[in-house]
């Protein structure tokens, strides 16, 4: 049976302000707040309130029906601030148990290409952000913009996630379709589930341009081969409102889905589910994929210089970032790791929205101004040390580090170990092995023999005082000899 899982992103973009050279060592504040405000209360009110909205009900009115959605932390920092209305709408389509989260990276940011530690970190405090405020731990992992490659894989593997959701890219998939489950090549225990790029991009990008009905849009997933049962639709949930406006149908086109899914024999799916299905072979991955732009890599936020010599000036401070403890630092690190600093950077002409800037140079002074003040209040943090005496203190706290996450991993290899055995079989034998000598002095008839065991030894005193009677035997000879 065909299933289809729906993903949809919620990631807000985080606008820095105006930062001139000036400003540097002087204000170390670098929001638009106005902006941030405007446009996360623009986007809630216009896209996510509604089309959450609709997705509750359509949960409600279908219980085959699944979804699944992909937050950022910044994102949801922005929400809880601006519009904690959409937060509240989550819990409420989180309650339905139709739903699942997906795991990212804290920042939507770039780390799995630059820095492993900083990755982890980042991963494993979304993870638990996601388990505070929906009460599940995710099971899968997308990466910022679906950037995925061996190595990454592998990275998502060891953090403990069971499938990873990433891009049906052409030059990866060749011959073959995005309709089945995948494995890492470096790691098979994470499966790769595989965006549909064509059925998900006529709802995301064309719907405007193409008018497109449910049923239409069913009938192309109904008409592919039976053996192909696994669809990954994804998109961003403004896509509702703001890509396409509410006024083209577009929340109708949702709505009607589940009912026509139904008479076409086509049933829903969380991703963890597919998980569970057994993968058709490796997904070799060498280099990197992801879903923007028709290239579908990383060119968008590194092909040119200014993104790359910003990339690697922001990571050239990440440990002592992650070992700095500094709150407000963390914060800071976050926004300027979000990938739309350097998709603003970008000399591409197919990209046209900036932001508050004119051009790609200006986006790359500003960030670049922004970014001096930064790292001078970071390595501030350190008190004059020179940079050997700083990586000198990161290598020292890694290796706690590593170490602490070592006796981690056996500590949880004992447990599973001990859950392996069957608590109700050790109850019953607990028992059996304390009672049997604590009733054995109670016990009537284990007692009678101590008993008698005593009287039968009394007699033996007995024997010993008859020993004398021979002596009257010896006297006998000598009475005898008086006579004569």
């Amino acid at each position: 049976m065909k299933k289809i899982c729906l993903y949809f992103e919620i990631h807000q973009i985080i606008h820095l302000k105006r930062y001139r050279f000036f400003d540097i060592g002087r204000d170390h504040y670098y929001y638009d707040d106005y902006e941030n405000e405007r446009s996360i209360t623009d986007i809630a009110e216009r896209s996510y309130v509604p089309a959450l909205q609709t997705l509750i009900q359509m949960c409600k009115d279908n219980p085959e029906f699944r979804v699944a959605f992909s937050l950022s932390g910044c994102g949801l920092e922005q929400l809880e601030f601006h519009a904690p209305q959409v937060i509240d709408l989550l819990q409420e389509i989180n309650a339905t148990g139709q739903v699942e989260f997906l795991c990212e990276p804290y920042s939507h940011g770039l780390a799995s290409l630059a820095n492993e530690e900083s990755f982890a970190a980042e991963v494993k405090r979304m993870s638990n952000r996601i388990k505070e405020l929906f009460g599940k731990r995710p099971k899968v992992f997308r990466n910022s913009s679906l950037i995925y490659n061996d190595d990454i894989g592998a990275q998502v593997a060891a953090l403990g996630f069971k499938g990873m959701l990433t891009e049906g890219a052409k030059q990866v998939l060749g011959w073959k379709s995005p309709h089945y489950i995948y494995h890492c090549a470096t790691d098979p225990r994470l499966k790769l589930l595989l965006r549909d790029i064509n059925l998900s991009e006529d709802i995301t990008e064309r719907f405007t341009s193409h008018p497109l009905m449910a049923d239409q849009w069913l009938d192309w997933i109904a008409s592919t081969p039976a053996e192909e049962e696994v669809i990954n639709i994804f998109g961003e949930l403004v896509t509702f409102g703001i890509f396409h406006p509410l006024s083209s149908g577009i929340l109708e086109f949702l709505k009607a889905i589940p009912v026509l899914a139904r008479e076409r024999n086509i049933g829903f799916a969380l991703p963890s589910e597919f998980c569970e299905q057994p993968s058709v072979g490796a997904l070799e991955v060498p280099y990197n994929i992801s879903w923007v732009d028709e290239e579908r890599d990383t060119s968008c936020w590194l092909g040119n210089v200014m993104q790359r010599e910003a990339f690697q000036k922001l990571y050239s401070v990440a440990d002592r970032v992650r070992v700095s403890g500094d709150r407000r630092i963390q914060m800071d690190w976050d926004s300027l790791q979000a990938s739309n600093n350097f998709r603003f950077m970008t000399t591409k002409p197919s990209y046209v929205y900036r932001g508050i800037y004119d051009s790609p140079y200006d986006a790359f002074t500003n960030y670049m101004n922004i970014l001096g003040d930064f790292i001078a209040r970071v390595n501030s943090l350190y008190g004059g040390a020179d940079n050997e005496e700083i990586d000198g203190l990161i290598t020292m706290i890694k290796n706690q580090q590593d170490e602490i996450t070592a006796k981690d991993k056996e500590i949880e290899r004992l447990r599973k170990k001990l859950e392996k055995y069957n608590p109700t079989e050790l109850e019953d034998k607990k028992p059996v092995k304390k009672a049997a000598p604590k009733a054995a002095p109670k016990s009537a008839p284990k007692a009678a023999p101590k008993a008698a065991t005593k009287k039968e030894a009394a007699p033996k005193p007995a024997v010993k005082a008859e020993a004398p009677k021979p002596a009257p035997a010896k006297k006998a000879p000598a009475k005898k000899a008086a006579k004569k």
